[in-house]
């Protein structure tokens, strides 16, 4: 278990490939989450990235300014469909994208990239409901 928010930092810019994996695995407890989001802001996507990242985390690093973590938050498989329709909305394609090919999205997510502006997003969207790939 990660204890504190100097610690992730310190495993996650490691050298070491055990360290660094650690950062990507081990859970850590809700408040150090907090405190590497507010203190170390650069450290954010690879908040996102742990596979073991908890959904109120998730929820705040949905509305994240950068692009990239929002994408990384929608890649995310335990994602509740609130927030795959948050991200369904997003004004930046590649978070909208990372919703549609994500294989836990759900029929509304899926719904809402139905009439999404991008035709890509449009037509994936549409295959994955007449396929009935979806949660």
């Amino acid at each position: 278990m990660i204890t504190s928010a100097e610690e992730f930092v310190r495993l996650r810019t490691s050298e070491n490939p055990e360290e660094y994996l650690r950062a990507a695995w081990s859970e850590a407890p809700l408040d150090v989450w907090y405190e590497i989001i507010q203190n170390y802001p650069d450290m954010s996507f690879w908040v996102a990235q742990n596979k073991s990242v908890p959904i109120e985390i998730l929820t705040i690093l949905a509305a994240h300014p950068e692009e990239s973590v929002r994408s990384m938050v929608a890649s995310k498989n335990k994602l509740p469909e609130e927030l795959q329709i948050k991200l369904a909305i997003d004004p930046e394609f590649f978070v909208r994208q990372r919703i549609v090919y994500n294989k836990k999205a759900t029929f509304k997510a899926l719904q809402i990239l139905t009439k999404d502006k991008d035709e890509e997003l449009r037509e994936q969207a549409l295959k994955r409901i007449s396929e009935g790939r979806y949660m």
